[in-house]
This record gives C-alpha cells, sequence and structure tokens, in this order.
C-alpha cells in the first residue's frame, strides 16, 4: 500500500516537508524494533536518499542498528562521502556490501521466463541474490530509499533494483545488466515496464514477499535557477511506490528536443565520477538525442580509471567501447568476459554503434589510454577553457565565436531524446 504521495512536475518539497511526510508515513507502520536503511551510494547523492535517511535516523534513534549502501559493483564508500552524505548519522552504522562473497542466492527466475520477457534476446536462468545483512540480519523493517530517475540498464532506477542490484551479486548483477544491453538500451531508457523490471518483480513476488522492505523514492528535478529540487514524494511497499514515481519522474527527468544534437557537452562533477564506468552516463542518456554524425564532447576532471572495479577496469581497457557486434562476438570468444556480463553490457552501452563521435577530456588518463578503448582525446584544460561549466546554462548554448551547443550540467539527472527519434 502507499503510505504517503505527493508529486507534480512543478511541486517542491522543502526538508520540512520531507521530514513530516517520511514521519508520517513511518507512525502508519507501528512500532519497529530493528531497522536497516538501504540507500543509495554517494554516486546517487543527489536523490536526497542522504536527508531522507537522516530523518529515518531521527524517527527511530537506536532502532536504526544499520545502514547498507546499495553499492552494486561500485567502490565502497569513504568515511569523507559518508559524512557529507549522511551528516547526522553515526559512521559506525554503515556497513560494505560486499558483492562477491556477501550475498544469498534466495531463487532462480526459470531461463523461459527471461527468454519470453526479453524476446529472445538472452537464454538463461537469472540468480536472485541480495545482501546476506538483508536476508538473514533479523530486520523488522527494510527501509529502501531512491531516486526514481531514466536508467540505461533497468529502465527507470530504484524500486526493487536497490535490493537486488544495488545489494546484489556478481552473477546476479551481470547477467540483469547483459538483460537491457541484449534487448536493448533505447528500448528501456525511460520506461517502468521493461524485461529486466520484470525479472526482478518475479523475483520479489516470488522469492521476497516476507521481507518487511517499505520504499522510499524520491523524484528530483530542477528548479529555473538550476539548483536542485524534490518534485515527488512516494513511500510503500508495493509496485504503485514506483510506477507512481516513474510516471512523474517520466515528465520531470525527460527531455525531448525538437532537433537532433549536432554537438553536445557533458559535465562530470569531480566529485561524484571518478571512472567511465559512471561517467558514461553521458552517453547512456544523450544517445537518443544525438545527431547522426554528431559529436559528444565529456568533459571529466576526476575520470582516472575506466571500471572501479580491477576486474573490469581490466576488462574495458581490454575489448574496450567497440560497439554491439564487436562485444557480443568478444563475449562468445572469451571466457573472462562471458564471466563477467556487466562489463560486456557497460561496453555495449558506452559506445555510440559508430553513429556519433565520443570526445573524452579526462583529468588523469592518458590519450593512449582514452584512444586505447575508442574514443577520441582532448586535453582538459582547453576544453574547459572554450566549454568553461561556470559560464553555460543547461540546455542550448551559443559560444562567442557562434558555435552551437547543447549543454548539461549533470547527465544523471535526466534523459534527452530527440523527439522524431523517440519511439513509445
Amino acid at each position: 500500500m502507499l503510505y504517503f504521495e505527493r508529486g507534480a512536475p512543478d511541486d517542491e518539497l522543502s526538508l520540512d516537508e520531507l521530514r513530516v511526510a517520511l514521519f508520517t508515513a513511518l507512525e502508519q507502520l507501528g512500532q519497529r524494533w530493528k531497522v536497516l536503511v538501504v540507500p543509495p551510494d554517494f554516486t546517487r547523492a543527489h536523490s536526497f536518499a542522504g536527508v531522507l535517511t537522516r530523518f529515518a535516523y531521527e524517527f527511530y534513534g537506536l532502532r536504526v542498528t544499520d545502514v547498507l549502501p546499495a553499492l552494486g559493483t561500485h567502490s565502497a564508500m569513504t568515511r569523507a562521502q559518508i559524512a557529507e552524505m549522511f551528516a547526522g548519522v553515526p559512521p559506525e552504522l554503515f556497513r560494505v556490501h560486499n558483492w562477491r562473497t556477501g550475498v544469498t542466492t534466495i531463487g532462480e527466475v526459470p531461463a523461459e521466463f527471461v527468454r519470453e520477457v526479453s524476446e529472445g534476446a538472452v537464454d538463461f536462468a537469472w540468480p536472485a541474490q541480495v545482501a546476506n545483512l538483508i536476508w538473514r540480519g533479523g530486520h523488522d523493517l527494510i527501509l529502501s530509499i531512491g531516486q526514481v530517475v531514466p536508467h540505461e540498464v533497468i529502465g527507470m532506477a530504484s524500486y526493487n533494483k536497490n535490493i537486488f542490484v544495488g545489494t546484489g551479486g556478481a552473477d546476479g548483477i551481470n547477467k540483469s545488466h547483459f538483460i537491457g544491453a541484449a534487448y536493448g538500451m533505447e528500448r528501456i531508457m525511460g520506461r517502468a515496464d521493461t524485461p529486466v523490471r520484470r525479472v526482478l518483480n518475479y523475483a520479489a513476488d516470488r522469492f521476497a514477499k516476507h521481507l518487511p522492505i517499505v520504499y522510499v523514492h524520491t523524484v528530483v528535478g530542477r528548479k529555473p535557477d538550476g539548483t536542485l529540487c524534490v518534485r515527488g514524494l512516494y513511500i510503500g511497499d508495493d509496485i504503485s511506490v514506483f510506477t507512481k514515481a516513474a510516471a512523474l519522474s517520466l515528465q520531470v527527468n525527460f527531455e525531448m528536443l525538437d532537433e537532433p544534437l549536432k554537438k553536445a557537452v557533458v559535465y562530470l562533477d569531480p566529485a561524484e565520477y571518478k571512472s567511465t564506468w559512471l561517467g558514461n552516463k553521458s552517453i547512456y542518456r544523450t544517445r537518443m538525442a544525438m545527431a547522426d554524425g554528431g559529436e559528444l564532447i565529456v568533459l571529466a576532471p576526476g575520470v582516472k580509471e575506466f571500471g572501479e572495479d580491477p576486474e573490469i577496469d581490466r576488462l574495458i581497457r581490454k575489448y574496450g567501447y567497440r560497439g554491439t557486434p564487436a562485444t557480443l562476438a568478444a563475449v562468445k570468444a572469451n571466457a573472462d568476459l562471458r564471466a563477467n556480463l556487466s562489463a560486456a553490457a557497460h561496453l555495449i552501452h558506452g559506445s555510440s554503434e559508430g553513429r556519433f563521435k565520443i570526445t573524452y577530456c579526462p583529468g588523469h588518463l592518458t590519450r593512449e589510454e582514452i584512444e586505447g578503448v575508442g574514443y577520441a582525446y582532448a586535453e582538459l584544460r582547453p576544453m574547459l577553457e572554450r566549454y568553461n561549466p561556470a559560464k553555460l546554462k543547461d540546455g542550448w548554448n551559443t559560444l562567442p565565436d557562434g558555435e552551437r551547443i547543447f549543454y548539461i550540467s549533470n547527465p544523471a539527472l535526466g534523459l534527452w531524446a530527440y523527439r522524431d527519434r523517440f519511439k513509445n
């Protein structure tokens, strides 16, 4: 059921309103004695999950026994990141998700079902895996907090993805990513009902129904001055909490353009984006807007690696962003890539399929490294001087010399598409 819902494209919930809304919802749950909070990690710092986690701690106090950031395969949060994102929550409550060994396989989605929902794109069973702390922790409330926003793997982020992928195991994460990539990213992004979501829903309905999970979903947008605000908040324990948030996110976070982008410039905040694994949101979220033969320039002052995990970094360097046919052939021919299908999916996601040029301007990677994975390279400093984030506004900009570009200050906050390219 829904315990709280509020949202509209022009709504704006203040921090006090978020606190009151959360408290109102939690009061309806009755007494709880052992609470686990599962928020996103620092890569979703803009989700307002940090303050909502703090409010949950204010409400329950010492009854919050654990906070488990949904890392997926991301790097563990640093103490500084925890202090910044979750100010006011005792750092000793935080646990690190171990996606290699700290999970339990609670069931298996049959291969026939996966094959059916993916329209034959893949043919394997999917293991439903969750963190041991979720499965065996003995909590009487699991608060899953996250932002619903267009997502390249599953269509719309959050809901049970926060559990099965955010706290899942290597095999489940890898295969979920590959299902989405093989089915086709541009058929998925911005949609609430996708093959990957159906697989996760199957697992949730059949294997995890007894878990005391309550979802807290935000929809985040930008005000006219560029600052972030919460446009919607939905709290509940069934799929309606997700579908309502997803419907609002489509209005808030999906920008339809009347013309394709011949040149787009995307800035990656160095505090948030350290790798192309994360930074390629700049590609995922703009690809449906890019013109054939256009150029996407990625200003990436904090990018120092390709994969946040050493093995994934190695695989990206070895196989590169060469497009779907080359990646699928590499999966077939190479055991190391077959063993890490999320890396293979990422390689597909991060390619333009030869349709437009991708120019990376990293702060810490060399020309040889960037060109070695299939991207064009440009030096960061002169590109920052030409495309100064402090002077550009989100959307269309005309430079002093007449060059017209489309600027995006944070690709994680939206999805862009050329109206005539997008097909419902």
